[in-house]
């Protein structure tokens, strides 16, 4: 598994925020449970980030990460992290297992524009 990782979620439909990454098998996975409100917030200085941004990531401090989630519980095969940044609690699907053995107590990100 990568140290750093990259996806580059969207807006589907206009609405829900969502990612494609060939590499696992997924197609439009969705943020959903506050994870679209943490989204929101990280993304609003982005122009028209609904048409897709960077969203690079890892469990450990990177240079030039801006944000940190904290993880808090796991529940439905899920787990919670809570946002310091943004005062929201968001839940990460099981897709979070394609991209870490085990849920990190901490996942350090990374938002920018696509070019």
């Amino acid at each position: 598994m990568n140290s750093i990782n990259v996806i580059s979620p969207y807006k589907f439909a206009g609405r829900m925020w969502v990612f494609d990454d060939p590499r696992h098998g997924l197609v439009q996975e969705a943020f959903i449970s506050g994870a679209d409100v943490v989204i929101d917030r990280a993304v609003a200085h982005i122009p028209n980030a609904a048409g897709g941004f960077l969203l690079i990531f890892a469990s450990i401090a990177f240079p030039g990460h801006t944000f940190r989630l904290e993880w808090r519980r796991s529940d439905s095969e899920g787990n919670w992290y809570y946002a310091p940044d943004f005062d929201v609690e968001g839940w990460l699907c099981p897709a979070l297992l394609k991209y870490f053995e085990t849920p990190p107590r901490q996942i350090f990100f990374q938002v920018k524009p696509k070019t």
